[in-house]
């Protein structure tokens, strides 16, 4: 597997997996029913954001978008989001994804990691952003209309990146 940036001529092959994690609505809050071009706008970040792929030869396994969270005085601060092909999950791609991203972090400068909306019910997410030493600051309650169940929380995490690590 090699995560690289992500070129234009990617996102046809992202999209496929973004429009079935997104219509799932199990992780993501973006609009339903966004085509190939409106959902290129919610991904495919520009700088200073950066999106990656992992790649397995020609087929995309999965892509990250980082940035800063916030403009300004909040541009110390970075935050991502990440989607895994649900045809290739269990092959590592999100623990990748999820280093590399932290290590970009890291590596530019950001004083640390925020992750705005962690929907509470997704357990493995929650469980490997714990395992990459991200803390659940808060959860805004009955924050995520899951579809099956319900109104959830949807954590704030947060992982420290200005001590050695």
């Amino acid at each position: 597997m090699l995560i690289r940036d992500a070129q234009d001529d990617d996102w046809p092959a992202i999209y496929p997996f973004f429009a079935t994690i997104v219509a799932e609505g199990r992780s993501y809050a973006f609009p339903e029913g966004l085509t190939l071009e409106q959902g290129r706008g919610w991904w495919m970040e520009t700088p200073p954001g950066r999106t990656v792929v992992a790649v397995d030869g020609p087929v995309v396994l999965g892509s990250a978008k980082m940035g800063p969270n916030r403009p300004g005085r909040g541009s110390h601060v970075a935050t991502a989001s990440f989607m895994v092909d649900p045809q290739h999950s269990g092959r590592g791609v999100g623990r990748a994804l999820g280093e590399h991203v932290v290590d970009w972090a890291r590596t530019a400068g950001f004083r640390s990691m925020q992750f705005n909306a962690v929907v509470e019910t997704n357990e493995p997410a929650v469980r490997l952003w714990r395992s990459l030493g991200f803390d659940v600051l808060a959860t805004v309650p009955r924050a995520f209309d899951h579809p099956e169940h319900g109104l959830v929380g949807l954590h704030l995490m947060f992982l420290d990146l200005s001590s050695a690590g």
